[in-house]
């Protein structure tokens, strides 16, 4: 098709703002999917997206529209995210379009995770179109929120669609308004094949299939590629659409959407934001590829049954292909074994993958307390980065620490703007500006220590404000800081499975309810075992476990007490004699219990 026909777009909104049923509503307008087909939320078919009611996956889609003016139109639509966590996902799908549409609710107005994605599309260069959904709740307020809009994020919202996706009403106008403001790809320069990967995903019968954005020349069955980060060729297959499950087609051309298949065997082969060229007379130089993602949570993750550790290994390769920010490298734990220390971009995005390693590839499995990565300076100069307690080096040896902060942007109703204010400050955060949106809301510019945000932040927020605030959140610097290695010891010798990484002010609380737990999870020993929480020398928490022990007197019938006291003498050296000599067995249902209350 020619690129003047083609628009390619994706959906920048926050989370329950209607971007799923708006998408189903474009697809039944294009008749890309008959009624019989059609259900709720069809873009998003993992089963955890409909379980919990978002996003998790970019997801394409090509739908054929004839438009007012008498032509056909191929719109490919690239579907995003829209939790903070996934804020990586949007930006590779924005990359692989020339337009935007941003959905608003009507009724609870600008969120402050939309204002961070829709700066993504702005930073991109992307044309932008306003759509404000659910305008037949009785709560909606169109006109309040355009001012809003104008006020908050600075665009013109005077031309902005009305619609709600319930009832239909005003999509046929979204999509006569993208065909009018969005502009078609850029004619190419050569006839050069060059396609951008945007996504992947391993097929068990057809091995890894790249999703790519053509920007020059064409691809089809036979058609001799070349990645151009590896350098490995291959013969392609297979290339086809989304509409919205795969179709072969004959040739993708400049501009366009899909898939490839070309007997990719090893996932590691295909990397998201490589370009894709043809193996002799090719582009020289590779597309402009995505930024590389740091991870910003770290947790380590092993199977329950160590003989399950292959299976975990060829599962993470497989989730890496459609999950390019998540970070993987092997570890070993002195108590749980081989595993692996992962990166994530965020505690929902660890929440994700540990489901999905469960449900998809049927791996029992358990996971570390989250931490961050810190910036230690020893005093001969070197900078290490740990995220790991069991790395952290010599005290003697340190200059001084570096934690990492974040940016952070809170929208909250103004009536629980003190209650806010006081979790920033319990969390060791700074409010740097207040800006009032509207009568009801206002919007707090804070920054904050990125470990605080991965305990229980989130919860406290929401919980604090009865689910109205939100928020969004991007690692800012680091800054110096008082850190410390927290040790538990059982029976006198440190566990450095429990052990942690906090702020000093922080320590005393957390290695109490360390100790506290283990006491409920350690089974009693025939000797009394105590359980410490210590930093360096000194101990800030202590539990015992008492011992179980056998009544050496029920033999005494009556008789002189002195008979009852050797009994309990000899007892007593027994059990002294045994706590020197005696090692406490953790069983690892401890640890996994501990791991457990730790990430809820």
């Amino acid at each position: 098709m020619q690129s003047k026909y083609i628009r390619n777009f994706s959906i920048i909104a926050h989370i329950d703002h209607g971007k799923s049923t708006i998408s189903d509503r474009l697809m039944e307008l294009t008749s890309t999917v008959s009624q019989r087909e059609m259900k709720e939320q069809l873009l998003d078919d993992m089963e955890l997206e409909r379980e919990k009611g978002i996003t998790i996956k970019a997801h394409p889609v090509t739908m054929h529209y004839e438009a007012d003016d008498g032509n056909t139109y191929q719109i490919n639509f690239i579907d995003t995210p829209g939790h903070v966590d996934f804020s990586y996902e949007v930006s590779r799908s924005l990359s692989a379009c020339e337009g935007a549409l941003l959905i608003i609710d009507a009724a609870q107005g600008v969120q402050a995770q939309t204002l961070a994605n829709v700066h993504l599309a702005i930073d991109k260069d992307l044309e932008i179109a306003i759509v404000l959904n659910k305008i037949d709740l009785p709560a909606a307020d169109p006109e309040a929120i355009k001012h809003q809009i104008e006020e908050v994020i600075g665009l013109d919202a005077s031309e902005a669609i009305a619609c709600s996706a319930k009832t239909g009403q005003g999509i046929k106008e979204v999509l006569e308004t993208m065909i009018k403001t969005f502009p078609p790809p850029k004619e190419p320069e050569s006839d050069q094949l060059s396609a951008l990967i945007f996504d992947s995903h391993y097929d068990n019968y057809r091995g890894a299939m790249a999703y790519v954005r053509v920007m020059s020349g064409e691809i089809k069955k036979g058609t001799k590629i070349l990645m151009m980060s590896t350098g490995k060729h291959y013969d392609v297959l297979d290339v086809g659409i989304f509409s919205p499950n795969e179709q072969s087609v004959e040739s993708l051309g400049p501009g366009e959407v899909g898939y490839l298949v070309a007997n990719i065997k090893n996932p590691i082969d295909v990397r998201v934001g490589d370009t894709i060229t043809t193996h002799h007379g090719g582009v020289s130089e590779p597309l402009p590829g995505f930024k590389l993602v740091q991870p910003v949570v770290f947790a380590g993750i092993y199977p329950v049954d160590t003989s399950d550790y292959e299976a975990l290994s060829d599962s993470f390769k497989k989730l890496q292909l459609n999950d390019s920010a998540l970070h993987v490298e092997g570890e070993n734990s002195m108590v749980l074994g081989m595993g692996f220390r992962c990166g994530f971009l965020g505690l929902l995005h660890l929440e994700i993958v540990f489901e999905r390693l469960q449900r998809e590839f049927d791996l029992d499995i358990i996971t570390t307390a989250p931490s961050v990565q810190y910036r230690v300076h020893q005093q001969d100069g070197k900078m290490i980065p740990i995220d790991n307690p069991s790395h952290f080096p010599d005290p003697s040896h340190i200059s001084y620490i570096e934690e990492p902060w974040a940016k952070c942007n809170i929208m909250t109703p103004s009536d629980y703007l003190g209650a806010v204010m006081a979790l920033v400050n319990e969390k060791r955060g700074e409010v740097t500006s207040t800006e009032t949106i509207d009568q009801t809301r206002v919007l707090l510019q804070v920054l904050l220590p990125l470990a605080e945000f991965i305990t229980d932040f989130n919860d406290r927020l929401k919980s604090m404000t009865k689910g109205y605030a939100s928020y969004d959140y991007e690692p800012e610097d680091y800054r110096k800081s008082d850190i410390i290695k927290l040790e538990v010891r059982v029976n006198e010798e440190p566990v450095d499975a429990f052990s942690s990484l906090v702020h000093r002010s922080k320590a005393e609380f957390r290695g109490r309810q360390i100790c506290a737990k283990l006491k409920e999870v350690i089974p009693r020993q025939m000797f009394k075992v105590p359980i410490q929480a210590a930093i360096g020398g000194k101990i800030i928490g202590r539990e015992t476990i008492s011992a179980a022990s056998k009544n050496v007197t029920a033999k005494c019938y009556g008789g002189d007490i002195s008979r009852k006291r050797k009994l309990w003498e000899k007892q007593k050296k027994g059990k002294k004699k045994m706590k020197e000599f005696g090692k406490v067995q953790i069983p690892q249902s401890a640890f996994i219990e501990i791991l457990k209350t730790d990430s809820d």
